[in-house]
């Protein structure tokens, strides 16, 4: 026996029903401080603390956050050499 229920209801009544907590004021607070920092770093007109703004860990030297960059992009590369059946990098 199959039984199809439809519920028709908004995003913000479905995540009330849930008991999921309203992230939207915090999602907006952090939007306003994301616009804040890159309206700064355009301002200066400097690519690097662009770059800092948008990735706080980023380091120019090549180290922190650039280096922890490198790593996930070489670790999404091999995950998907993996899934095409590749052992190693092409």
């Amino acid at each position: 026996m199959k039984v199809h229920v439809e519920v028709d209801m908004t995003p913000e009544e479905a995540r009330r029903f849930m008991g999921l907590p309203d992230v939207a004021p915090m999602q907006q607070k952090m939007m306003e401080e994301m616009q804040a920092r890159m309206k700064a770093a355009f301002d200066t007109g400097d690519p690097e603390a662009m770059m800092q703004a948008w990735m706080p860990l980023w380091n120019g030297s090549g180290g922190g956050g650039a280096k922890a960059f490198e790593q996930f992009q070489k670790f999404l590369w091999d995950s998907a050499s993996m899934a095409a059946g590749k052992k190693g990098k092409p």
